[in-house]
């Protein structure tokens, strides 16, 4: 068909622009396809804004009537409410009497007609009829029937026309043909449908605002980017020297702005994103309430992360069905997080079978858990082949963990290619692991940088060794810094020393605990004589980390702290800690309880503790023991003793034990 002229013929001659009754059916569509992001959907389809006014006992016939006796505006109504009941035939007659008569609402919905019968050029030239004559929702299905041909120019034409004059969906087109391009502008108009309602706008918004938070995360160093949970339900596995494959990280709740109306930090990308998120959640939109619910739990705020996400997984979406699994489990009720990754699972979820694979596990249901796992491999998740893996390494089936390895890790997983070096090298293949582990280690495993450095130092390689400790540590390894701490204590470098042994001490390791306690103790005066009346000084940082690394049962410390104890005068806790000590196997212990002991009149035990650091190779105990012997008369006795403390040292020892031996030999030969 011929078009009828740009905008400024149809306004001379005065047609297509009364309004009457608002415009009723001219916006026919605007509630119910607000939501539709799909390019076939055309306005004019599901009215209900309008047409719910008209619809009442008998208004259709009193519509009808009017129509019959000429009234545009009723036959425009009439044809609407026809439509929308799916009367085509019926609503034709009445759309084009009224567009005859130059009803623009009319026109548009003419349009709407003939897209949905097949007739695509000729809804096209009713809707730029009505679009010329000021019709948003044309302008808008107009915009849309060019996109579909690929005329974007023509589209971005009309759906600008659409969306600035206020037109939700207009705007919601335009901005995904802008995002289509990458065209900056998409923002815009995508917050533009958003403030109108249109669900997936706010959820399209929130979704840009998220990577934009995420982008600002990143260039200020934090690494804690906000994602929806995952978690590959691994069960941990203990490989021995090196480290055990690597297993779910957490991150830490993170602080939550205040409200705009009071006072406090400005509101957040994120929490801008977190607003949007929840206006379309509220609207219905199951993957808005997911990722709020990610953005809630990461905040802390558990309870009502937990009711988005049994809103989203009620709705149908698994991934929120699995991350509230995940939080029913931390909070302690697995039986029901089952539930929900099993439901998960069900639909098709690799990251809830994997889950419910560690499950089972746990469990000891282990053809149950293998099952999951297949399942969660077969749904795509590489981690199920991972996770088999390490079924199969607990099981001491190597032959199968290290074939499950083998998938996981040529498909990129990292710690499956740690954990498959692991495995070679404890099976005496070196140099077949060491490709696993670089590749490991290059793509981010801790777990393989550490390795790394562990198997170049079996090769005498301590430079190497030391690279590889250093870029572990540099990511939080706990016992790499300690390595990288050890190594620079032995280059005399005690102050970069000191801020690893801080890292390694302060990620748990008692042995870096009590290395840096040896440091600042190094840099101390010696303690003086206490002033009569003098309060007793508060313990020193280097005191708290030998006590520290003592609690975690380190013996050396455990000697330590008992020496200090004793240097108070705390003759108690000087026991206990030697003893512990002790008894844990210290040979230090041992002696200095004896002398304890000793000290107190109790030498027939303190000979029972000489006794046993003597024979662990403690030369002091072994001359304690001598002359506890002399003293007793026991000469015989007392030279043997003598002979194991002049064997053992240290040289002070030995020569004194060497004049014991020469005197009770004197002794004996008199």
């Amino acid at each position: 068909m011929e078009f009828m002229g740009d905008r400024a013929t149809l306004l001379e001659t005065g047609r297509f622009v009364q309004q009457h009754a608002g415009n009723t059916a001219d916006v026919i569509s605007a509630a119910d396809a607000a939501d539709t992001p799909a390019a076939s959907q055309v306005d004019g389809v599901g009215a209900t804004e309008g047409a719910d006014s008209v619809e009442s006992a008998g208004a259709e016939e009193r519509y009808r009537r009017a129509a019959e006796s000429g009234d545009t505006a009723s036959m425009s109504v009439l044809g609407a409410l026809l439509m929308r009941r799916g009367d085509l035939d019926g609503a034709e007659p009445y759309l084009r009497a009224a567009t005859s008569e130059g009803d623009r609402a009319a026109a548009n919905n003419l349009g709407v007609l003939l897209h949905q019968r097949g007739y695509a050029d000729e809804a096209a030239g009713w809707w730029r009829i009505a679009a010329v004559a000021g019709s948003a929702a044309a302008a808008h299905a107009l915009g849309r029937h060019f996109r579909e041909r690929g005329d974007e120019p023509a589209a971005e034409y009309w759906l600008r026309q659409s969306a600035e004059q206020g037109h939700a969906l207009g705007a919601y087109a335009l901005a995904d043909l802008l995002e289509h391009r990458s065209d900056v502008g998409a923002e815009r108009w995508l917050r533009a449908a958003a403030e109108q309602g249109h669900r997936e706008a706010a959820y399209r918004l929130a979704r840009a605002l998220e990577r934009r938070a995420a982008d600002e995360a990143r260039a200020g160093g934090d690494a804690g980017l906000l994602v929806v949970r995952t978690d590959d339900g691994a069960a941990s596995a203990a490989d021995g020297a090196c480290a055990s494959p690597g297993g779910r990280d957490s991150g830490a709740p993170s602080g939550r702005a205040g409200p705009e109306d009071q006072a406090g930090p400005e509101p957040t990308t994120l929490d801008e994103a977190a607003q949007w998120y929840r206006q379309a959640a509220a609207r219905g939109h199951r993957r808005a309430a997911l990722h709020l619910g990610a953005i809630l739990e990461k905040r802390g705020e558990l309870k009502e992360a937990g009711r988005w996400y049994l809103t989203s997984a009620k709705d149908g979406e698994a991934r929120a069905a699995c991350a509230l699994g995940f939080l029913l489990r931390d909070a302690g009720d697995e039986e029901s997080a089952a539930v929900w990754w099993l439901r998960a699972a069900q639909e098709g979820d690799g990251n809830a079978a994997n889950a419910l694979g560690a499950w089972h596990a746990a469990r000891g249901e282990q053809q149950t858990a293998e099952r999951w796992y297949r399942a969660a491999m077969d749904a795509g998740d590489v981690n199920g082949a991972y996770n088999l893996g390490l079924l199969c390494a607990a099981q001491d089936r190597t032959a199968q963990a290290e074939q499950w390895y083998r998938r996981a890790a040529y498909a990129g997983h990292r710690e499956a290619a740690n954990a498959l070096a692991v495995l070679l090298l404890q099976s005496g293949d070196a140099t077949g692991a060491e490709p696993w582990f670089s590749k490991a280690a290059e793509a981010g495993s801790v777990d393989a940088a550490f390795n790394l450095g562990i198997l170049h130092v079996g090769r005498d390689d301590d430079r190497t060794a030391l690279v590889w400790y250093a870029r572990a540590a540099a990511a939080g390894h706990t016992e790499a810094a300690l390595q990288v701490g050890i190594a620079l204590l032995r280059d005399g470098d005690d102050r970069a020393a000191e801020r690893h042994l801080r890292c390694a001490a302060g990620g748990g390791s008692p042995e870096a605990a009590f290395r840096l306690a040896t440091l600042l103790d190094s840099r101390q005066p010696p303690p003086g004589a206490p002033a009569l009346g003098e309060t007793p000084a508060e313990k020193s940082e280097c005191e708290e980390w030998y006590e520290r690394a003592a609690e975690q049962g380190h013996r050396r410390a455990q000697v330590r702290v008992g020496m200090l104890a004793a240097a108070r005068g705390d003759m108690a806790e000087a026991d206990r800690w030697y003893r512990e000590a002790a008894e844990a196997g210290s040979r230090n212990g041992a002696f200095n309880l004896g002398l304890l002991l000793a000290r107190e009149g109790n030498e027939r035990e303190a000979a029972l503790w000489w006794t046993r650091a003597a024979r662990a190779g403690h030369g002091r105990a072994a001359l304690r023991l001598a002359l506890l012997a002399a003293r007793r008369g026991e000469l015989t006795e007392g030279q043997r003793w003598c002979a194991r403390a002049v064997e053992l040292g240290p040289a002070e020892v030995a020569e004194r034990a060497a004049r014991l031996r020469d005197a009770l030999h004197q002794e004996l030969t008199a």
